[in-house]
């Protein structure tokens, strides 16, 4: 299940509203613990805590996870292509080049992840919470995001290269090097971001509110993309 936030205000006096993410609320029936014997292809898991579970190089290309918790898992070089994840909560997970490519996950909180080159793209998240930790190289790119939020953590050089974002807030998060590069955005919201660093794609920010100190921070690469020069 979901809940619905209250929307903030953006634009000149408050005129436009900004509709607010719908965070997800997860809640979780009695958890049997996870037997082990390693991931399958399209394997189903429903129910079940797995702690502190080693999947490196394992394959669950296409598995669904629902009603699961994952907590200090590692995931490095794992292949969960086309995977599924429903009302879960992940802590704590940690892997290089982990691929969730063309992935869905829906009403999940990822919590304090330690991730890096880790291939989303072409995924579809949708009530999704991220909180905490640190993601580098996060490639979402032609992914789907909606009702997602981004809370204290550290994005270095996210792409979201083609994708689609509705309603997707960014709290208290470092973001450096974000490639927007043909993205659509609709009611995202990165006001409450405490570094803003666009590499790429800043012509792309249409449908996005962000902060007047952000728009200074921003100024010269916004002069940059219209050809304007700027000289004391």
């Amino acid at each position: 299940m979901a809940r619905r936030a209250v929307g903030g205000t953006g634009g000149a006096g408050g005129a436009a509203r900004v509709k607010a993410a719908r965070r997800p609320e997860v809640r979780l029936p009695p958890l049997e613990p996870y037997g082990g014997g390693g991931l399958e292809p399209d394997g189903d898991y429903d129910g079940l805590e797995f702690a502190q579970t080693d999947f490196a190089g394992q394959d669950g290309r296409g598995a669904r996870f629902m009603d699961c918790v994952l907590t200090g898992c590692v995931l490095d070089e794992t292949r969960l292509h086309h995977a599924r994840f429903l009302d879960s909560v992940l802590t704590g997970i940690r892997g290089v080049g982990t691929d969730l490519a063309e992935s869905t996950l829906r009403d999940v909180e990822l919590v304090d992840a330690r991730l890096g080159g880790v291939q989303l793209h072409g995924a579809v998240l949708e009530r999704v919470l991220i909180r905490g930790g640190k993601i580098d190289y996060l490639n979402l790119r032609t992914a789907r995001l909606k009702d997602v939020v981004f809370q204290g953590c550290v994005l270095v050089e996210p792409d979201f290269g083609g994708a689609r974002l509705e309603r997707v807030e960014f709290v208290d998060c470092e973001l450096k090097g974000v490639d927007l590069s043909a993205a659509t955005l609709k009611d995202v919201d990165l006001r409450g971001a405490v570094s803003l660093e666009i590499a790429r794609g800043v012509d792309r920010l249409a449908g996005a509110v962000i902060s007047p100190a952000q728009l200074m921070d921003l100024a010269a690469v916004l002069a940059a993309e219209m050809g304007i020069r700027v000289e004391g």
